[in-house]
C-alpha cells in the first residue's frame, strides 16, 4: 500500500478525448497504473510520474487537479479488501470513491482509494 498522488481532469465529451491523453502521456513515457472514467467525463489517472504526467497535461491544456490517494496491491480473492476497509472505517474515515481491477486469474489486484485524509487513512490500515 502506497499513497499516490492521483491526477484529475474533465474531458470534452467526445469521440477521442479519452485516447487523445493516453496517447499524449505514452508519448512522454508516463506509465498509467490506474484510471477511471466517471460520467461527466472525469478521468482519474495515477500514473509512475505525477509531476511530469501533470506537466505535460498542462501544456495540452487540460486542467488538472491533483489528490493523494491511496494505492494498494491485493490479494485478487473474495474478502481481500475487507480488512483494510473496516480499519479504514474503524478511524472513522469515509471512503470518497475507490477503482481498481485485477486480470482474471491473475494472483493480485490493485485498487486506489480516494479519502479525505489519505495520511491518517494509510496509518489507520497499517501502512
Amino acid at each position: 500500500m502506497a499513497i499516490r498522488t492521483e491526477l484529475n481532469l474533465r474531458l470534452p465529451n467526445s469521440p477521442g478525448a479519452l485516447a487523445g491523453v493516453c496517447q499524449l502521456l505514452s508519448d512522454e513515457r508516463v506509465n498509467i497504473l490506474a484510471l477511471a472514467l466517471e460520467a461527466g467525463a472525469q478521468l482519474r489517472l495515477v500514473v509512475d510520474n505525477h509531476v511530469h504526467g501533470a506537466a505535460v497535461l498542462r501544456e495540452h491544456h487540460h486542467e488538472v487537479i491533483e489528490r493523494d490517494v491511496i494505492v494498494m496491491a491485493i490479494a485478487n480473492a473474495p474478502g481481500a479488501l475487507a480488512p483494510t476497509l473496516r480499519l479504514v472505517s474503524d478511524a472513522n474515515i469515509n471512503v470518497e470513491y475507490a477503482y481498481g481491477a485485477g486480470g482474471e486469474g491473475s494472483p493480485s489486484a490493485t485498487v486506489v482509494i480516494g479519502v479525505d485524509e489519505a495520511q491518517r487513512a494509510a496509518a489507520a490500515a497499517g501502512v
